[in-house]
């Protein structure tokens, strides 16, 4: 997730269909089943997928994190799903998920998308309630890959230890090895060294994923077999704008089209094929947008006037307000105007969604209502879970969203933060590697044609980048809030983690 202007960035089988569930859940036993894993709850349970019953168990836990004196440096939270009945399950595929922020926990994809529960979604694919509640999730990924859902420190339960400052924690590189060590230690703790491995990370989690993928590999010989980046954020420089950086103005065009198109604010000709009328923004915004920014205040009258006239066209914004905008359409401006007067604005992680401005002055809304109808409903919803069904205890409050400034991006003097030549350093170096994009077509945080812009500038050859796919939906940057997508991406995972 990321939140304006840039604090938090969040936001992380067989083909599975629409499936009734039946619940079975069994006592939990609270054991403590090592020295690293504290306050261990685990309970058995079962869901029903596509007509054939599973039977998995849960472990909630704190995974105790030290340096190599034995010295405490944190506890890390985590829940983890594996199959009663898998045939051999030290070589059953493993995924570890995580969320972004920095500063979000996994819940997001732990309750949205790939876990065995889900919250209850009515009309237009918004929770239920309040009160909220879960339901058995048909499109879980439980049915191909054993799951560890990773809050890092300061998210979720996860804090350091007593005496050790969360500092320390916050920031690209000591995140990125926190991580990494809590992989390492899952993996022996619970002999899944041989299992295939996936990351799977959402808006920063890709960031960290994508960063992870090389570390991993180098510090410990852990090499992934597949990495799932859902709504990516590799190349800062693709979503910042600022002096001298015009290129998130270009990449965001085609999602603004996107996100009109579904509000029906375009003219008839573009409202009419919306596959011809994206590929036509794309087109429009390399091939005479980005050069038309490029001539800055030099641009000639005449040409001015033909981009306005056309970014009013793929963007339903007013001619007027465009050309007092220099050309350049921040995406809070496109929230708040979109829809006319700005009292009714459209969502930032899911521009399908709108709400109430009581504010209409201003170039941004107040709020985002994409957002705001979703966080409690997590909240509530996993404090409830994890202590009635995972039977896990605790008085900490459950950080579904820590501010965890200030972050260190680790980049004094070398400009925007670009973790792309990571990722692609660890498939030079494994080619075997096999990473899937996933982006929605209404997602305003994190676009998907800077995701493009990022894949199509990997330094790979024609064999390596036949392992890179790039998979989109119509959702936002929570792909999963759309049931019909999530039940795609399920089905995509599941290819995924087994290819043939």
């Amino acid at each position: 997730m990321i939140i304006r202007p840039f604090v938090i960035a969040f936001f992380a089988l067989a083909t599975i269909a629409i499936a009734q569930t039946e619940p079975s859940t069994t006592g939990p036993s609270t054991t403590r089943s090592s020295a690293d894993e504290q306050k261990v709850s685990r309970s058995r349970h079962e869901i029903t997928l596509d007509g054939k019953k599973l039977a998995y168990h849960a472990t909630a836990a704190e995974m105790a994190m030290k340096d190599e004196s034995g010295k405490a440096k944190a506890n890390m939270f985590f829940v983890a799903y594996d199959l009663d009945d898998a045939r051999d399950a030290a070589t059953r595929p493993i995924t570890f998920l995580f969320n972004g922020g920095p500063g979000a926990a996994a819940v997001w994809l732990h309750l949205g998308a790939a876990g065995p529960k889900t919250i209850e979604e009515g009309d237009g694919d918004i929770p239920v309630g309040p009160p909220y509640k879960l339901v058995d999730n048909a499109a879980t990924w439980l049915g191909s890959t054993d799951l560890v859902f990773i809050d890092p420190v300061s998210t979720g339960y996860s804090r350091p230890a007593p005496g050790e400052k969360a500092e320390q924690f916050h920031g690209v590189h000591p995140d990125i090895e926190s991580v990494a060590d809590f992989i390492r230690l899952y993996l022996t703790k619970h002999n899944r060294w041989a299992s295939p491995k996936y990351l799977a990370g959402e808006s920063y989690g890709t960031t960290r994923a994508a960063a992870l993928s090389d570390f991993l590999a180098e510090r410990y010989g852990v090499a992934a077999n597949g990495i799932v980046l859902i709504s990516s954020v590799l190349d800062f420089q693709s979503l910042i704008a600022g002096k001298g950086n015009d290129l998130p103005y270009e990449l965001y065009l085609p999602s603004y089209a996107a996100v009109a198109w579904y509000h029906k604010k375009l003219s008839p000709d573009l409202q009419a094929d919306f596959n011809k009328t994206i590929d036509a923004a794309r087109k429009f915004a390399m091939e005479e947008y980005a050069p038309a920014l490029q001539k800055g205040s030099v641009i000639a009258p005449d040409q001015r006037a033909s981009i306005v006239k056309q970014l009013a066209a793929f963007t339903g914004l007013p001619a007027e307000l465009i050309d007092r905008s220099n050309l350049r359409i921040d995406p809070g401006l496109f929230e708040k105007r979109l829809l006319g007067d700005g009292r009714q604005v459209i969502g930032r992680f899911d521009g399908r969604i709108t709400g109430y401005d009581p504010n209409a002055i201003g170039n941004e809304p107040g709020y985002d209502p994409s957002l705001s109808r979703y966080l409690s409903a997590y909240s509530s919803t996993f404090n409830d879970y994890v202590r009635r069904e995972l039977k896990y205890e605790s008085d900490l409050p459950y950080e579904v969203l820590k501010n965890v400034e200030p972050w260190s991006f680790g980049q004094e003097g070398e400009g925007y933060l670009n973790v792309a030549s990571k990722l692609q350093d660890a498939m030079v170096k494994n080619p075997r590697l096999r990473v899937m994009f996933v982006s929605g077509y209404y997602d305003l945080a994190t676009p998907f044609f800077a995701a493009d812009y990022t894949i199509d500038r990997l330094e790979l050859n024609d064999e390596l980048r036949k392992n890179v796919t790039h998979e989109y939906f119509p959702a936002g940057h929570m792909v999963y809030h759309h049931k019909e997508s999530a039940r795609k991406l399920a089905e995509d995972i599941g290819k995924f983690v087994k290819p043939e």
